[in-house]
Order: C-alpha cells, then sequence, then structure tokens
C-alpha cells in the first residue's frame, strides 16, 4: 500500500470554489502559510498581492486609529486580518475587527482553536474600488450575522461609508458639521473624514482624543468594567 501524506489528499483551495466551511477549513490549513484566503457565501476568494498606497498604507492608518481607542478602552479588543466564523458558508478575514470581550458582554466569542466565532461588533475593509466585494456579498453577510459598525474605505474613490445596523439594514452614520463621525457603539471612537482621506493623521488622532476625553466614553469604559452595571 501506498503511504500517501494528508497534506497530499487535500486538494488546494481555488478561486471560485464553492466549499462548506468545513472544507473550506481543512483545505485552507493545508495552503502555504502566505495565502490568504476568504469564504463568501460558500465561494471561496483567493487575496491578491497588496499594492503599497492602494491598501497597506490607508490599512495602516486606519487600524493605528482603532488601536488608540483600544488602548485607552479596556474590555475592547482590536484584530488585524483574523479569521471569523460567522454562519456555514461564510469564514472572511476581514481587514480590522474591534469587538468587545464576552466578560464585558460582547457578541463575539474566541474558540478553542483561536479563531473568532460570532459577529465582531465593528469591521473596517479596504476596498480598491466601488465593484468590489466589499460593498456587495460581504456588506449582506456581516448585515445578516449581526456586525453592527462596519466600516468600507474605497481608496481609488476617495470615499469612506460607515453603516450601522439598524433593525437589519445597514443605514449610514451621519458626518456632522466639522466632518466627524461618532461610533453608536464605541462611544468614544470619532473619526475625522476630511483629514483621514487626505491624509492628515496628526488631526484624525487629535479628533479621536477628544471623543477619547468626551463624557460618553469615561461612561463607556465604566461599563464595560461592570461599575455601570
Amino acid at each position: 500500500m501506498v503511504n500517501v501524506s494528508l497534506k497530499q489528499r487535500i486538494p488546494p483551495l481555488e478561486n471560485g470554489d464553492r466549499l462548506t466551511r468545513y472544507e473550506f477549513e481543512r483545505r485552507y490549513q493545508a495552503m502555504p502559510h502566505h495565502v490568504k484566503a476568504e469564504l463568501i457565501e460558500g465561494v471561496v476568494y483567493l487575496a491578491s498581492p497588496l499594492r503599497f498606497e492602494s491598501h497597506a498604507e490607508p490599512h495602516g492608518q486606519v487600524i493605528g486609529w482603532l488601536w488608540t481607542y483600544q488602548v485607552a478602552t479596556p474590555g475592547v479588543r482590536l484584530g488585524i486580518e483574523p479569521t471569523v466564523r460567522l454562519d456555514r458558508d461564510n469564514e472572511p478575514q476581514p481587514d480590522g475587527v474591534l469587538l468587545i470581550t464576552p466578560t464585558a458582554k460582547g457578541q463575539s466569542r474566541l474558540s478553542e482553536d483561536d479563531y473568532i466565532e460570532g459577529a465582531p461588533e465593528l469591521v473596517v475593509e479596504i476596498a480598491a474600488s466601488s465593484v468590489a466585494i466589499d460593498l456587495h456579498d460581504k456588506k449582506k453577510v456581516y448585515g445578516r450575522n449581526g456586525v453592527k459598525e462596519y466600516i468600507i474605505w474605497q481608496i481609488f474613490e476617495n470615499k469612506l461609508d460607515w453603516f450601522s445596523l439598524q433593525q437589519g439594514e445597514y443605514l449610514s452614520l451621519e458626518v456632522d458639521a466639522g466632518g466627524i463621525i461618532k461610533s453608536q457603539v464605541f462611544p468614544g471612537l470619532w473619526l475625522s473624514m476630511p483629514h483621514l482621506l487626505a491624509g492628515n493623521m496628526q488631526q484624525v488622532l487629535a479628533v479621536l482624543q477628544l471623543g477619547l476625553n468626551s463624557p460618553e466614553h469615561q461612561i463607556f469604559v465604566q461599563q464595560l468594567s461592570g461599575e455601570g452595571r
């Protein structure tokens, strides 16, 4: 009998494969570590190489903004490109997630094998253009599974949308007269859209600091720690 290794028997992932989440994970774990793949509505999507100005740099800027918030908000955790087990047909790997920990009454948890199970409260995606999957199938999947807020930054259009889940439908959060958007799920998470789109991160962080100094953020921190319950 010929001894064939497990890895040789597992087919590689291919763009467009239609798989269950279980089969997707089985094949994904056998792929080279540098390969990034997602399962969206039962279809496999393999990531292309990422360019600097159209993805890597804006990705870093958003993560820096979220990291600053997370550091000041105990009970909140930040993840970069984590695998998220949403349902039987969907296992995305979003550019960033912000979640409330289970001990602070968050809606997702970490599995025994260290994956996110359930919907993070906030998901961020960097999209090359308006035709990207992030604005269509992923948006439907995130909304259906209860991701409360969804940020999509379309780099080529120089446009950012911040959606809030209201009665099962994503509605755009309003930008105030100063160009600032304020999260409804994470009090104090404020974003100066004009400065972000202009690449002025010093001002982005200055506006965020105003949010972190706000009474609503202080109350939120107390609630996360159990003091407000």
